[in-house]
């Protein structure tokens, strides 16, 4: 692997992730099930089928997270004509959780997600997560580090909507044992001039932690691309539609895409090797037959 990226390696259940491993593969449901049961359990099957070594999903405290004024802004959905409506719909209670907890260890994937707020911690404790995701939203929440940090658990943290000072502060608070640090930019979906995968690099050569890529763009490309500059994982929000309603849709991979983008990225290690120029043993043989005179 080019560049100084760690040697670390950060183990999530059964699963190592470093950058002598084979890339690990985030689905983000996020909100995209809608609050919808029968529709996630049809993402989580997606998942598992195209290879996803992870679901991830995003648990809010709404009267936390948002404000009275907030919650009471006109907002036309399914779920009714504020906000507020609208945000407690695509909430999943203890029951769904416990719903999906269960559907995830009969499929065999390990879930998590991303709390927004302390409570929402102690509510995911419930359920005994193998590690944390903090949003680029939250990443300068000191409260909400400090929390998710007195977990022991592993931390995924996204570098979206943030400076250079304030992931060096997090990561300073955080620590870089059993960290990844996964390169961002937080449009939904992002543009080509927007995404500055070169920063994957710049991320490896300042920490001592596995780094990766959460990508918001259209298509496969950009993270088959952060892939082939060193990233270790990839997340990506999936959907079973992009005409599906809510705001995260456009920016997600429907199943066809998830399988085609999992499988590459899986094979990119294997096809970059190593830094030796050799002839390979399939050559040999071909030499025989094609090379006529060695005279140089």
């Amino acid at each position: 692997m080019k560049g100084k990226y760690s040697k670390k390696t950060v183990q999530i259940k059964d699963k190592l992730i470093g950058h002598d491993q084979t890339p690990f593969f985030i689905a983000e449901i996020g909100i995209n099930h809608n609050g919808d049961m029968s529709l996630c359990r049809k993402m989580i099957d997606v998942a598992v089928e195209k290879g996803c070594d992870a679901v991830k999903f995003q648990k809010r405290t709404i009267e936390i997270v948002y404000s009275p004024k907030e919650l009471a802004k006109p907002r036309e959905s399914v779920w009714g004509a504020t906000n507020g409506d609208q945000k407690r719909g695509l909430e999943f209670n203890e029951k769904q959780y416990k719903e999906i907890d269960n559907y995830c260890k009969e499929k065999e994937i390990m879930w998590f997600a991303s709390p927004w707020d302390v409570e929402s911690v102690d509510f995911l404790e419930k359920y005994n997560v193998p590690c944390y995701k903090i949003a680029s939203p939250t990443i300068t929440d000191k409260n909400l580090l400090e929390k998710i940090k007195s977990t022991g658990k592993p931390i995924i943290l996204s570098t979206g909507m943030s400076t250079m000072e304030q992931i060096d502060k997090a990561v300073k608070y955080l620590g870089e044992d059993d960290l990844v640090l996964l390169h961002c930019t937080s449009t939904y979906p992002s543009k080509d001039e927007e995404l500055d995968l070169n920063v994957i690099k710049t991320l490896g050569d300042k920490f001592d932690c596995p780094v990766g890529y959460s990508g918001h763009e259209p298509g496969i490309w950009p993270s088959i691309v952060a892939v082939s500059l060193g990233a270790c994982v990839v997340e990506r929000h999936i959907t079973l539609g992009r005409y599906l309603p809510g705001s995260d849709q456009a920016a997600s991979l429907e199943p066809t895409e998830l399988g085609n983008l999992c499988r590459t990225i899986k094979r990119i290690p294997t096809m970059l090797g190593n830094l030796e120029k050799k002839v390979q043993e399939s050559e040999k043989e071909i030499i025989g037959k094609l090379r006529k005179k060695d005279t140089l």
